[in-house]
C-alpha cells in the first residue's frame, strides 16, 4: 500500500512539473546577425578609440589610457586628424557623446564628465557622477551612459542628474561589460568588451533583441595586442551608414548588416 501511494505521489510531481513547463514563458533564444565590409579606412593603430560618433561629415572620436587621452576630429576617408585637444594626464578618457553644439566625454574611474564646445573643443564646464563611465551616447531626449554592469543610465543632457535605469538581458540573463555605445534608429547598439559581438538593445526593457557578430572582421595578425578590442561604433543617420573599429586597430570599417 505505501508503495502504490509513493508512486502515486511521483505520477503527480512528474505531472506537476510537466503542467508548470507547459505554461512557462519561452525565451526564444536572440537571433545573431552578420556582416558585410562596404569600404574600409585607414584608422590611427595608436588611438585606444574609447568613442566615436559621427557629425557633419567628420567621426569624432575620444581615446583613452592615462598620459594618452584625447579628443580628435577625423577625416573618415584618409583618417588624418584635423583636430584634437589632449585630456589631463592623470585622466583616463572613455565614451563621448554630441549634444547640440556641445561634446560630452565621460571618464573611467575619474567621476568626471568634460564638456567641451563642439567647434573649438574649448572646455565649457564638467559634470560629476557615481562610479565608473565607460561609453556614451544619446537619444533625442537623453544621454545614454554604460558604467561595465549589466544596467544603462539615463541621464539630463544638460545637468547630468540620473533619471532613470535599465537592466540589460539577453535569453533572459543580465549582460555584462557593456562597453562603447551608439543610437541607432530608436535602439542603443553596444559593444561588449573583449568580444567580437555587438548588441542591440531595446532602450525601453533592456532587452537585446539581436546580436551582430563581427568575427573576422579585423584579422588577429592585425591586432597589434589583446587590448586590440573591437570597440567604437558611428552612425550617418542621413545616409544610414553604419562605423566600427577597435582599440589599436589600424582599419575603420562601413559595415551593412546581414542575416546570419
Amino acid at each position: 500500500m505505501r508503495s502504490t501511494f509513493s508512486s502515486f505521489l511521483q505520477r503527480r510531481a512528474a505531472l506537476a512539473l510537466i503542467a508548470a513547463a507547459l505554461t512557462a514563458p519561452v525565451i526564444a533564444a536572440t537571433p545573431v546577425q552578420g556582416f558585410k565590409v562596404v569600404k574600409s579606412y585607414p584608422h590611427d593603430g595608436d588611438a585606444f578609440t574609447q568613442g566615436l560618433f559621427f557629425h557633419d561629415g567628420f567621426l569624432f572620436e575620444g581615446t583613452g589610457l592615462r598620459g594618452r587621452s584625447s579628443i580628435r576630429k577625423v577625416e573618415i576617408e584618409t583618417g588624418k586628424v584635423v583636430q584634437q585637444v589632449d585630456l589631463p594626464a592623470e585622466v583616463f578618457g572613455e565614451g563621448i557623446s554630441q549634444w547640440g553644439d556641445r561634446l560630452i566625454g565621460i571618464t573611467w574611474t575619474e567621476q568626471t564628465a568634460y564638456v567641451l564646445d563642439l567647434k573649438t573643443f574649448k572646455l565649457w564646464r564638467k559634470f560629476n557622477y557615481p562610479g565608473e563611465g565607460w561609453g556614451l551616447t544619446h537619444s533625442d531626449k537623453e544621454l545614454v551612459m554604460s558604467d561595465g554592469s549589466p544596467e544603462l543610465r539615463f541621464l539630463d543632457p544638460l545637468t547630468f542628474k540620473e533619471l532613470r535605469r535599465v537592466s540589460v538581458t539577453a535569453d533572459g540573463k543580465p549582460v555584462d561589460q557593456i562597453n562603447e555605445l551608439e543610437w541607432v534608429e530608436g535602439e542603443v547598439l553596444a559593444n561588449i568588451w573583449q568580444t567580437d559581438r555587438i548588441a542591440r538593445i531595446d532602450p525601453k526593457t533592456g532587452r537585446v533583441t539581436a546580436w551582430i557578430d563581427l568575427s573576422g572582421l579585423l584579422p588577429d595578425n592585425l591586432r597589434s595586442s589583446p587590448d586590440a578590442v573591437l570597440n567604437g561604433i558611428a552612425y550617418d543617420a542621413k545616409t544610414k551608414r553604419l562605423f566600427v573599429t577597435g582599440k589599436l586597430w589600424p582599419k575603420l570599417f562601413e559595415i551593412q548588416l546581414t542575416k546570419k
